[in-house]
This record gives C-alpha cells, structure tokens and sequence, in this order.
C-alpha cells in the first residue's frame, strides 16, 4: 500500500510539473498576445518619441542642429513606417491597458493613411534640414509634429 501511494503521488507530480510545463512553453494565449501586442507598441512609440525630442525641442529653443534633425527625421521615417504593422492585432477585447482607440481597426485604412503621411512628413524633414536652413527646418519639423498629432487626436485617448 505505501508502495501505491507514494507511486501515486509521483505521478500526480508528474501530471501537475507536465501542465505547468505545458502552459509556459506552449503557444501565447489571445489574451497574451494582446498584452504583446500593446507592448510591442509602447516601445514603438517609446523609441519614436526619444527619436524626434531633441528635433522638436529646437522649436522650444535648443540650440539648431541640422545633423541632429536628420538624424531624427530618419528614425521616425523608419519608426513611422512600422505603425501599421505593430496594429495589426486587435487589442479591443482583451482587458490590456491601452490609449488606442477602436477606430484604428474599424477605419484601418484612414489609420494607415496617417501613419504614410507622418512617414512623408519625417522624409520632406530630412530633405529641408540637409540644406541647412534653419527656419525652414524648425518649419518642417513643426509639420511633422502636426502629421504625428493627427493621429493621436482621432486614434488614441489622452
């Protein structure tokens, strides 16, 4: 009988160790996914928002610096370019922590079509401060806060 019991209690060790096993290893949960998805997101705009500061803080008065506009202008080119991929799950259902809107899924298209245009907006940015022009350089880096801030007033809550 003891022999039973403690064969028993191994195989229920066993079976316990196997599911948690199980569940770490195995494929995310939808609900996993989502918090993923959200994530990937933040660092997105964590990374965007690091990339375009030291170019928008020369509209507060930091010393001009055409070189740092460039190289700002050509981070959330590539940065901006990738917005549209990092929605791609639909976060609505799940009970993740978000500031996205449900717009950004039931008029993807419109979302999307912001995204190019902070794109294009970031690239006439990297034409304008290569020539050096300081005035027409905090213009266009003025712009592209704007295509940045159209997103967020229709597609993301404050």
């Amino acid at each position: 009988m003891k022999g039973t019991l403690r064969l028993a209690l191994a195989a229920c060790s066993v079976a316990v160790l196997s599911v948690a096993i199980a569940q770490q290893g195995g494929p995310p949960t939808p609900e996993q996914q989502a918090q993923n998805a959200v994530k990937v997101r933040k660092g997105l705009f964590d990374v965007q928002n690091f990339a375009f500061g030291k170019a928008a803080a020369m509209l507060r008065g930091a010393p001009f610096d055409a070189q740092v506009v460039q190289t700002a202008a050509a981070r959330v080119q590539m940065t901006s370019s990738m917005i549209p991929d990092v929605f791609q799950t639909d976060t609505r259902k799940f009970m993740v922590e978000t500031k996205a809107r449900e717009g950004i899924w039931t008029n993807k298209a419109d979302f999307d079509a912001k995204a190019k245009d902070l794109q294009n907006a970031a690239a006439n940015l990297e034409m304008v401060a290569k020539s050096g022009d300081e005035a027409a350089t905090k213009k266009a880096i003025a712009a592209t806060g704007k295509a940045c801030g159209s997103c967020h007033d229709q597609f993301k809550d404050k």
